[in-house]
């Protein structure tokens, strides 16, 4: 009987010191697990929200070797242009037409040589002529196509004048004949005027005349001092660089005189009815 007792107290021992460790191991499981969800899951402080630096008209003097060109543009989820409000109709054909004009013209230069290689009665020199007809009326429509395409504007989108300086600007996107996008921003939606290119609507303007502040004072205090220059509008490649500017030298009595650096898209087709 003593001895059955002495075991059963061994083994209530035995029961409370494995209970004791496990709670002991479970404390401190729950106290890591605590502190990890505290430094990771916490009250963390409110992460400051990018905004687009305002460019529009900037007040620094452009040179023509300007460094800057390869600065990157703000990434579009900065950006505080509002959402897309114009989409191109005829962004799809475009596209499709571009896509056909470029792999016509290197199927055209892939079987140029067979033109020279393959059993014919014809003499060298009509060969020569084929192949440079060949060649040159894919070489043309392909200019053509890209040329005509440049301008097309298949996405728009105005800039807040709250985050623009207090300016209506514009966001317009175009492509490339390679399918590349290029983003035109015109800081002041004031100097794109009418155009009579063709495939075009508008245009960055050439020249500027400001009116007297008489007569309108919010258009005259857009003019610089004699002699400064300011940028209208940049262009952004796919990367979100910088590889074309637009700039306004301005003159005496509100005139300026408009010119661009590197690759800056001017001329823009929209169509202003969907507007």
């Amino acid at each position: 009987m003593f001895q059955l007792t002495t075991l059963r107290l061994a083994s209530y021992r035995a029961h409370r010191l494995a209970a004791f460790n496990s709670s002991v191991v479970c404390c401190r499981s729950a106290r890591a697990l605590n502190s990890w969800t505290t430094s990771s899951c916490g009250p963390q402080k409110q992460r400051p929200q990018l905004t687009a630096r305002s460019r529009h008209l900037s007040t620094s003097p452009s040179t023509a070797d300007d460094s800057a060109l390869s600065t990157k543009a703000p990434s579009s989820g900065d950006s505080q242009a509002e959402p897309v409000t114009y989409h191109g109709p005829l962004t799809q054909t475009f596209r499709r037409l571009k896509i056909f004009s470029l792999s016509s013209l290197g199927l055209s230069c892939i079987m140029t040589p067979f033109i020279f290689t393959v059993e014919s009665s014809l003499p060298l020199s009509a060969r020569i002529v084929l192949a440079m007809t060949a060649l040159s009326t894919s070489s043309v429509s392909t200019a053509l196509v890209g040329w005509s395409g440049a301008s097309y504007v298949i996405d728009l989108q105005r800039l807040s004048p709250a985050d623009n300086g207090g300016i209506e600007g514009i966001e317009m996107t175009t492509l490339t004949l390679t399918l590349k996008r290029l983003v035109t921003r015109v800081y002041d939606a004031d100097f794109l005027v009418d155009t009579k290119r063709p495939f075009a609507k508008w245009a960055l303007a050439q020249s500027v005349l400001l009116p007297p502040s008489k007569e309108d004072a919010l258009m005259a205090v857009k003019g610089g001092a004699p002699g400064e220059e300011e940028t209208i509008a940049e262009t952004f490649n796919a990367a979100g660089e910088i590889v074309g500017r637009w700039i306004v030298k301005w003159e005496n009595d509100g005139a300026g005189t408009c010119r661009g650096i590197g690759k800056v898209v001017r001329y823009f087709n929209v169509h202003e009815e969907l507007l």
